[in-house]
């Protein structure tokens, strides 16, 4: 699936970057008295097969502020989708507007997810197009949120949510497998430390020449996945030994993980390998349906062996 937004066919004078820092003060800069112009229980961004409820506040002479909700099964998520979401949005609604609006997102987990439900604020880099890019996350309390757009903002899904017709359930199924065999990543994020996959001579040279330790430059880079992946395949085992169902399997490894005194970063990438909604899931036709900016820091690392999700269809 192409990540490009459909060209703009008049193109508007180059939009400035989001340069903020996402800060208090500069939340503070930003607030004014909007109203909620747009509140669409369904949008869909051209090419991209996902929705979630946007609520668009608008003022004379402040930058419009877009607040994004969305449930899980409603296709590509909102961390996944935010450029080309965000875009969607600025291009559809605010074309006139010298950079995308304030986007600020919600994913709804359902209770016992292991994630929080809460507003986070999304500052961009810069943009190209009506495509921004170089996204950044930082928490934001409702309060704030009304603060800044100066009106009340739903906190849930909405009314006119219609839920995507129901799938065959597959069967959830956690399984053990050997890094060299998932597909050449490509990640839409991170281009400095993550600029062009790994190619086939260099990850299994990482086999012989294994890296271990953490890197500064993203949160991808920041721990050991050989540590990670040891205890990761011991949680496999236990969780089989003990017939843990795939729901219940990120919170068996974060138990496990505790038990076993891992820190804060090591427990979430482990909670990410068992999660239903984030684990690395390796998809013949596109290489991933999700996992490859974890799959390229492996890959760089010269792990062996991780544990990737499986949608087991019976016959």
């Amino acid at each position: 699936m192409s990540d490009d937004l459909p060209a703009d066919p008049v193109p508007n004078p180059p939009p400035r970057p989001d340069d903020c820092s996402g800060g208090r003060d500069e939340l503070r800069a930003l607030a004014a008295p909007r109203r909620r112009t747009v509140d669409d229980p369904m949008f869909t961004a051209p090419g991209l097969p996902g929705t979630f409820r946007l609520q668009l506040f608008t003022a004379a002479g402040a930058r419009p502020v877009a607040v994004a909700t969305q449930v899980p099964g409603e296709g590509m998520g909102l961390m996944n989708g935010v450029e080309r979401y965000a875009g969607a949005v600025w291009e559809r609604h605010c074309p006139d507007e010298g950079a995308p609006p304030v986007w600020v997102e919600r994913q709804l987990w359902p209770d016992g997810a292991g994630q929080e439900s809460r507003f986070r604020r999304v500052v961009f880099a810069g943009a190209d197009g009506y495509r921004p890019h170089g996204p950044r996350w930082t928490a934001l309390t409702h309060e704030e949120l009304e603060d800044l757009v100066g009106a009340e903002v739903a906190t849930d899904r909405g009314a006119g949510y219609v839920p995507r017709p129901a799938e065959p359930e597959p069967r959830l199924v956690f399984e053990e497998f050997a890094v060299v065999r998932l597909g050449r990543p490509r990640p839409f994020r991170e281009p400095d430390c993550m600029p062009a996959g790994v190619p086939w001579w260099r990850r299994w040279l990482r086999q012989v020449l294994p890296r271990r330790g953490a890197r500064l430059c993203c949160w991808y880079h920041g721990g050991d996945w050989h540590a990670v992946n040891a205890l990761a395949l011991e949680v496999l085992r236990r969780a089989r030994a003990q017939d843990v169902d795939g729901d219940d399997m990120e919170a068996f490894a974060v138990a496990q993980a505790t038990a076993a005194g891992a820190g804060e970063w090591q427990t979430q990438a482990l909670a990410t390998l068992f999660s239903l909604a984030d684990a690395i899931q390796p998809d013949s036709e596109t290489g991933y349906i999700n996992g490859q900016h974890r799959a390229q820091a492996m890959l760089e690392a010269g792990v062996r062996r991780t544990v990737v999700l499986r949608h087991v269809y019976e016959p």
